[in-house]
């Protein structure tokens, strides 16, 4: 061993200090010794020499390397051999160090030295690795030279800690460390990581980091420990070091406390760490992690880390330095491609933990899920949950699910999503495969909101990812598209189109997939075909290049083989494409025509395609009225959505004006002539016709054309060559008109202007006694005409609706009181007529299910002259094929809901009626209202001129909405807020299926977003408050006249019904209104504020800058206000309902629940109008849903079912059948049944939510839950007795479905309570148990009874029931062992009775199968004897059937 004496750490220190300043003083490169000749032999006659050269090494001069003779372990071994036989050993090492120590003085010797040595024997008399090891490495093998040499390398090393790097690229201090990895054996490990962490302490930075990243290499696994404090307190003196050491430290075994005790200085700084030095850093903190505080280490992590503030910052440089400097280098670019570098190496870091150690992915996940707002979700949060679902496949469901729950809770925005997409696209590209597949499952949800969120995945995919990815999103969504989901292919198809407008080059190349949905049309909605046609014609005619022109012939192709095809659909699918493509061509040549004049000529050449592509359509649907209805409407709904361009206008206006006049234009003051069975006449008309200058429609003779000529002579009169004129094509074609000239003139419509008071020609329609004696045809034939004048006023008051002069709004209100009116004579028509089926007015697919595929036509020749406004006699007769259904047809393809009655026409039919009528089951052969009609709402009164001739006043007239043109308005305003702005309840429908008819009727309204729909009602909130407090007005004063009867004999039972209906069509609004799903998106949250903002202001003027809460609560107010006049129960509903959703969306909804439980207790003790239909379904359900209301929102729902129960029910027992109760009026006999089934669910419901107490809650808890289950216990007694009085099937079924789903929650919720409160509480558990047992034996009876009546419906819940009991009797006999009272419990049998009690005689005779045991038990409960200690508790249970012959063939 070495003979010299070790230093001390602190001599030590101050020996390398010292050095380290003569080596400053003093470059090395000058002390170069003279008499070594370069590349010779070395010459010396020291131990040192002498040695190493008997050994096997041969030391060189300059800068040759050293050579080795023999194989490195032979000379380690020789010269160990060699000193420890040396006749001076131990004293020879110090001579062999000094020699070294001699020699090593000069540069490049000690460089030498350290170098690898040249060997002198061939490779394969190599014993040992194949590279050759510095002679420095061979001596620390020695294990009698390692310290000593150790001793001297330390002592040399500061010499050149302050030198720059030598010309040919050595790092002398690096090299002198590389000494000493991997050593074999380190003899003094302790002293060795001394002088290693003096060193550290007084180098240079750079040279600190290669330092303390040798550590691993150097050190022993003993030493570990030492190190590790020694760096953790290094790393709190000097943070410039805090990658190198975490990087270590994660590499050495070490106390999971110290690792704590760093990772939480770590954690502290880790918001002014550099983006390079990240990766180490997460990588430390994950690896550090345990499974006890998994997760609060990720939460604190999440919260700390900040990963776009790193980004962000770089990508503005970036592109500012773009802007300043094109085409010049710049350091910036460099900079953003390093930062993205270091995101990558980031992310794969934590991929590796997460995909590796289950535990961070858990508690990952984990501490996402607790997030409970919107702030506290991150950027970084996203991207973990998509990159945690692709590399963990176990937790994609668990991820599906927290996603799911956040997107519900409204925590995941939109801005959130593209955030994410932006920042961190890079590294999400890798994952896009698993993104796809998160977002094809989401779109399989029946939530919109989630399908919203899956199409934003796929949509940010699409815009962020490249060309490969972008092929497999279009590919999902055609698959999406395809897949039969209503709400999925309308979301699919938004998003392509979306896609096609944000990135029109990249769905340019994959337009070939969108294309294969054309062999899908079948089952495709009107409005999916047109989004499917816009993105395909926008593909086409977007830009003109060669890419886009093979895609223009498949359209042409595919679109004239549809228009030419014999089967109808394929013909009106052809029309919808054609029109379509008309509007996207006509679009594209409008915004060209502005620029070159190159782009000019093209846009005519264009223009002659619009053209010649409408007049195909025209000329392929002229002979059939449905395809010519639909070629108008389509075209309409293009001009109306302003896509189409002045020139292609004015052709369109050419050409459809001087037809129009041609087919339904007639000089008024010549009446037409005919073999007609009604008297002709110029009715309806708002004018006096004094002149011969003015016009009416012919109405009457072109429908009499067809349904009465047919079998005639005029059939074989009629002309080949004459154009076909049908009135199914009147309100189309005016429509197509009207916008023409409202698009050219900017909304003046004089030119037109004649045909809003214009008259028509009809006969008298009001029916009289002459009805009856009418013939079936006769009768048809006066509904056909009175549909097709409803339809023709409908149209008219679209036209003009809009209109400012009083004169014009006059005459438009006066056509709503003839639509009133129509309606009326219409009804009364189709009660005598109930086989008829009305010519359709809408004519897009979705009717075809209710229309046949073929029409019969008569064409006629009509030749007309003049303008409009003056019409001369035509020649030859109109005639004209309305289509219209068999009776055959119409009641096979009739959908059955277009044949329930509303709601409100149930209620609210005329008691003059004998049979009920509803024109709401007629809604597809009505014209559709626009949206701009409901303006009329607005109007109060309205003074409309009467002119003489000479333009003069001759007399003024005061017009004013009535009753019954507010409800027409209303009644269609309500029907349009519900199916936009209701969410229907979501089913996946079979692809090859009809969907159902909700949309029938609303094509034109499909056009809109429900945005636009809601901004629309939102602007009619303040009018429409405007008729709901008149209507509160009115029935206020009515119950002043009435002294509180509103239902009087003094009260207008008409007049009554009509305000009532409006009053509950405003609150029907009112509820789809703030209903809206749409209200949670953010874009939509100042129409939220505008809406409650006008109901606030009914209430307080004037205030703004208000709170959501307090607009929510003064909205809550107002219309609490309205509850003393609500007419009807309906309306009640409705108005709760409606309160219901403006108290939901309040972050403090705590104090209206107690006004929303009292009052709908004030409406169930309400005596409502007489005519309500106790018995009706409809009713039933509503008061289902009141009472539920009720229930769940009063403080104490035990107290209100025992008031119910126990005092408002027990009234009826004794009294008449049509008694009522006088504490709750709505409870009668026909309704107890809905009170009963209620009642026994929200008590089941509460006790079901009650937790099990435990025996480590405090006395006080397990008195007050004891408490609460004799309360409920008593109740479900109240309830089970009251079925000996009421034994209807309703009430024995719920008693049997909700009475062994209370026994369940009392096993459940109530047993384990027993357990631990008996010793304490005797009395009150027996007196419980006492009660209960009662129960349980009448729902044994009630078992009894139901096989006795052999009712399959309830024998059904029997085997269930009486499992229940048994397990109750057992849970009872262990709750009595568990309190030492077993003698408490005894067993017998209980014979079968019924409801009455009376024992059921006739059993043994009726079992068919095998005998049954009677193994019932009742347990006594006798507190005489439970004073005595000898307490027998009775419970009963369920006989065990064996009958296996019964079979439950009903549901529930």
């Amino acid at each position: 061993m070495v003979s010299k004496g070790r230093l001390s750490k602190s001599e030590d220190k101050k020996n390398l200090t010292e050095g380290a300043s003569k080596a400053r003083k003093q470059p090395l490169s000058r002390r170069t010794k003279e008499s070594h000749v370069p590349n010779e032999v070395e010459e010396n006659d020291s131990v040192f020499v002498r040695l190493l050269k008997t050994s096997g090494i041969i030391l060189r001069t300059g800068e040759s390397q050293n050579q080795l003779a023999v194989d490195q372990v032979v000379f380690q071994k020789k010269l160990f051999q060699t000193l420890r036989k040396h006749p001076s050993y131990p004293k020879v090492i110090e001579e062999f160090i000094s020699g070294l120590e001699s020699y090593i003085e000069d540069q490049d010797s000690f460089r030498n030295c350290l170098l690898s040595c040249e060997r002198l024997q061939d490779e394969e008399a190599s014993i040992n690795t194949s590279y050759s090891k510095s002679l420095i490495k061979l001596l620390l093998g020695i294990d009698i030279l390692q310290p000593a040499i150790i001793k001297t390398l330390f002592e040399k090393l500061p010499e050149f800690l302050f030198e720059n790097t030598n010309s040919d690229g050595i790092n002398m201090p690096r090299l002198i460390i590389s000494q000493l990895k991997w050593l074999e054996r380190v003899v003094d490990g302790k002293d060795l990581s001394t002088k290693i962490m003096q060193l550290i302490s007084i180098a240079p930075v750079y040279l600190q980091h290669d330092f303390i990243t040798s550590l691993p290499e150097i050190l022993g696994d003993s030493e570990h420990a030492d190190v590790g404090k020694e760096l953790s307190d290094l790393l709190m003196e000097n943070t410039s070091l805090t990658v190198p050491i975490l990087d270590v430290l994660s590499s050495l075994r070490l106390d999971p406390n110290l690792l704590s005790k760093v990772r939480q200085l770590v954690m502290g700084k880790l918001s002014s760490v550099k983006l390079n030095d990240l990766p180490v850093i997460i990588k430390f903190i994950l690896h550090s992690i345990t499974a006890t505080d998994a997760l609060e280490v990720i939460s604190e992590l999440r919260e700390r880390l900040d990963v776009e503030h790193f980004i962000l910052p770089s990508r503005f440089l970036a592109s500012q330095s773009t802007l300043k400097s094109k085409g010049r280098a710049s350091s910036s670019g460099h900079q953003e491609s390093s930062d993205q570098d270091c995101i990558t190496l980031l992310f794969d870091v934590i991929k590796s933990a997460v995909r590796y150690e289950k535990t961070i992915s858990e508690a990952w996940i984990k501490a996402i899920e607790t997030t409970a707002s919107v702030s506290e979700l991150k950027i970084f949060d996203l991207a973990m949950l998509l990159i945690i679902h692709s590399t963990n496949p176990q937790t994609k469901k668990c991820i599906e699910r927290v996603l799911r729950n956040k997107i519900r809770s409204g925590c995941v925005e939109e801005q959130l999503l593209r955030g994410t997409f932006y920042i961190h696209h890079l590294v999400l590209e890798d994952v896009c495969p698993s993104i796809l597949l998160l977002a094809q499952s989401l779109f399989h949800s029946v939530d919109q909101r989630i399908i919203s969120f899956g199409s934003l995945l796929y949509k940010y995919a699409f815009k962020f990812f490249d060309t490969y990815c972008q092929q497999e999103v279009v590919g999902a969504l055609v698959t999406h598209v395809c897949s039969g989901n209503e709400a999925e292919v309308d979301t699919a198809l938004d998003l392509l189109l979306e896609l096609v407008v944000l990135k029109p080059s990249a769905m340019r190349l994959n337009a070939v997939f969108v294309k294969s949905i054309l062999d899908y049309l079948d089952n495709m909605s009107p409005q999916q075909i047109r989004k499917l046609f816009y993105i395909l014609s926008t593909l086409a005619f977007s830009k003109q290049h060669e890419a886009s022109s093979h895609i223009q012939d498949d359209m042409h192709l595919v679109i004239r083989k549809q228009l030419s095809s014999t089967i109808f659909r394929y013909k009106l699918i052809g029309i919808i494409g054609a029109v379509t493509m008309a509007g996207i061509m006509a679009a594209d040549r409008s915004r060209s025509a502005s620029s070159t004049q190159g782009r000019a000529d093209m846009s005519n050449e264009q223009c002659t395609q619009v053209t010649s592509l409408l007049q195909l359509v025209h000329s392929c649907s002229e002979q059939s009225p449905r395809a010519s209805a639909l070629y108008y409407d389509e075209f309409a709904n293009l001009i109306q959505g302003e896509k189409l361009a002045p020139k292609a206008l004015e052709w369109v206006r050419e050409t459809i004006f001087n037809d129009f006049q041609d087919a339904f234009v007639v000089d008024c003051c010549v009446v037409p002539e005919g073999d007609f069975p009604f008297p002709v006449k110029a009715l309806y008309g708002l004018e006096e016709y004094n002149t011969r200058d003015g016009i009416a429609v012919n109405l009457l003779p072109l429908l009499f054309s067809q349904d009465f000529a047919r079998d005639g002579d005029q059939i074989a009169s009629q002309q080949s060559s004459q154009k076909l004129v049908s009135p199914l094509c009147l309100a189309p074609y005016f429509r197509l008109l009207r916008l023409c000239v409202d698009r050219q003139h900017n909304g003046n419509l004089e030119e037109i202007d004649g045909l809003l008071d214009c008259p028509i020609f009809l006969t008298d329609l009001e029916p009289g006694e002459s009805v009856e004696s009418m013939s079936a045809k006769e009768r048809s034939f006066m509904c056909s005409l009175i549909f097709l004048t409803l339809n023709w006023f409908r149209e008219v008051v679209n036209a003009f609706c809009s209109q400012t002069s009083p004169e014009m709004k006059g005459k438009v209100l006066t056509r709503l009181k003839h639509i009133a009116e129509l309606q009326k004579i219409l009804e009364k028509y189709i009660v005598v007529t109930p086989d008829y089926v009305p010519p359709l007015a809408n004519f897009d697919l979705e009717t075809l299910h209710i229309t046949p595929h073929t029409s019969t036509a008569i064409s006629a020749k009509i030749r007309k002259k003049g303008k409009m406004g003056r019409k001369r006699k035509a020649d030859g007769s109109k005639t004209s094929s309305p289509d219209t259904l068999s009776k055959e047809d119409y009641s096979e393809r009739r959908d059955p809901t277009l044949c329930d009655r509303s709601q409100l026409d149930k209620e609210f039919t005329g008691k003059e009626e004998k049979t009920s009528v509803s024109l709401q089951n007629y809604r597809a052969f009505f014209r559709e209202l626009d949206m701009e009609v409901f303006s009329i709402l607005h109007c109060g009164l309205v003074t409309k001129f009467i002119l003489d001739t000479e333009m003069h006043t001759e007399a003024t007239e005061v017009v004013q909405l009535g009753p019954p043109e507010l409800l027409f308005l209303l009644e269609d305003l309500s029907q349009k807020v519900e199916n936009m702005l209701t969410t229907p309840v979501a089913r996946r429908v079979p692809f090859l299926k009809n969907k159902g008819n909700r949309n029938i009727g609303f094509s034109h309204l499909h056009q809109r977003s429900a945005q636009e729909i809601a901004h629309c009602v939102v602007q009619l909130l303040t009018p429409m408050c405007n008729h709901l407090e008149n209507i509160h007005n009115y029935f206020q004063c009515l119950a002043a006249e009435n002294h509180g009867v509103v239902d009087g004999p003094a009260v207008k039972v008409q007049e009554y019904h009509i305000i009532s209906s409006c009053c509950q069509r405003l609150l029907q609004i009112f509820h789809g209104l703030f209903a809206w799903n749409g209200f949670f998106q953010p874009e939509n949250c100042n129409l939220l504020y505008s809406a409650l903002e006008v109901l606030s202001n009914r209430l307080k003027q004037g205030q703004r800058n208000q709170s959501l809460n307090e607009l929510l609560s003064q909205s809550f107010r107002y219309l609490q206000n309205f509850h003393h006049s609500i007419p009807s129960f309906q309306c009640a509903l409705y108005l709760i309902r409606l309160l219901m959703v403006i108290w939901e969306k309040s972050t403090a909804p705590t104090q209206n629940r107690e006004k929303i439980a009292s009052l709908a207790r004030r409406f169930l003790c309400r005596v409502w109008p007489r005519g309500e239909k106790e018995k009706s379904n409809i009713f039933n359900d509503q008061l289902h849903a009141l009472l539920c209301i009720y229930l769940q929102h009063t403080d104490s729902v035990l107290k209100a079912i025992e008031e119910i129960a126990g005092v408002a029910v027990p009234e009826l027992i004794n009294s008449p059948k049509d008694a009522s109760s006088s504490l709750f009026p709505t409870l009668t006999r026909h309704t107890f049944v809905i009170f009963f089934r209620v009642m026994m669910a929200e008590l089941e419901k509460t006790v079901k939510g009650l937790q099990a107490g435990t025996a480590a809650d405090s006395q006080q808890i397990h008195e007050e839950k004891l408490l609460y289950w004799n309360m409920a216990v008593r109740d479900f007694s109240i309830l089970i007795n009251l079925i000996k009085v009421f034994d209807s099937h309703p009430v024995l079924h719920a008693c049997l479905k909700y009475g062994r789903l209370f026994v369940e929650a009392f096993l459940k919720q109530c047993m384990p309570l027993l357990d631990f409160s008996f010793r304490k509480h005797r009395e009150d558990v027996l007196s419980l148990l006492e009660t209960f047992q009662l129960d349980t034996r009448l729902l044994h009876h009630l078992c009894g009874h139901s096989k006795i009546h052999q009712d399959m419906r309830l024998t059904k819940h029997v085997p269930l029931l009486k499992k229940t009991l048994e397990l109750l009797v057992c849970r009872v006999k262990a709750m009595l062992i568990l309190n030492n009272c077993r003698e408490a419990f005894w067993l017998g049998n209980l014979k079968n009775r019924d409801l009455q009690g009376e024992e059921i005689m006739s059993q043994h005779s009726q079992e068919s199968t095998a005998d049954e045991s009677e193994d019932d038990m009742s347990s006594q409960v006798s507190k005489s004897r439970a004073t005595e200690n000898d307490e027998e508790d009775e419970a009963s249970a369920g006989e065990k059937e064996q009958d296996s012959d019964e079979s439950d063939g009903d549901s529930d």
